[in-house]
């Protein structure tokens, strides 16, 4: 997955840009607006953060110039303005998502993940890989065309994992994505581990291509054996 930031506070972009490459993401970063809309217009991104308040051209500016060249990547607008008139002009201006600043990086993961989540289902309804596939409307799962029971947290499991196909995705993602709010680092530090081995029960051990693999120390993927 590609993201690209565009702000001008350089502190605050570097920082975002080593967290997201913590979890695996590609990120590349535009400190002002003209930039940000070559870049945006020259490459393929999967996401893009927006500040609004940026040199040269603004965010929602920005954000105009790409719609009506019909890029229609998901936009976060980062906006140190709280008031609602301008959350609704950014919304208004084609942004999917917002974030007001101060914010905590838990949340920004969670809003780049939520928002990248959706586009892949609009795309499509199977998700495939190797002789596996799931069905995201039904929620059917097959290897080699035989269905495969599982249990709802292994679904949702599995479903992460093939959304974020041949990236590795760390423990503290997966279990924020499953369990949400719910999850207590404390407590439940081993859930993921159990339902990955549950999972790679049903999943690999029958066949002599093992999709799920481990990244020790940094979490799991789903990939094609080379």
């Amino acid at each position: 997955m590609r993201i690209l930031i565009v702000e001008d506070e350089e502190s605050l972009a570097l920082r975002i840009k080593s967290v997201l490459e913590s979890e695996n993401y590609h990120v590349e970063v535009a400190f002002d607006g003209d930039d940000g809309v070559e870049k945006a217009l020259t490459e393929e991104y999967d996401l893009l953060i927006l500040d609004i308040l940026l040199p040269k051209l603004d965010g929602i500016s920005v954000l105009k110039a790409l719609r009506k060249e019909h890029i229609r990547l998901p936009v976060l607008l980062l906006t140190a303005k709280s008031l609602i008139e301008d959350k609704v002009h950014g919304l208004d201006a084609g942004a999917d998502d917002y974030l007001t600043k101060p914010f905590a990086i838990p949340e920004l993961l969670a809003r780049v993940r939520s928002l990248l989540r959706r586009t892949s289902e609009t795309k499509t309804s199977v998700l495939t890989i190797a002789d596996l596939e799931i069905n995201t409307s039904t929620h059917e799962v097959k290897r080699r065309g035989v269905p495969v029971n599982l249990t709802p947290k292994e679904y949702a499991i599995l479903e992460f994992l093939l959304y974020n196909k041949n990236r590795v995705v760390s423990r503290l993602s997966i279990a924020e994505h499953v369990w949400g709010d719910n999850f207590d680092l404390y407590t439940m530090t081993n859930f993921v581990d159990v339902h990955i081995k549950n999972l790679r029960k049903k999943i690999d051990d029958q066949d002599e291509r093992k999709l799920i693999q481990t990244l020790h120390g940094v979490g799991y993927l789903i990939k094609e054996q080379e």
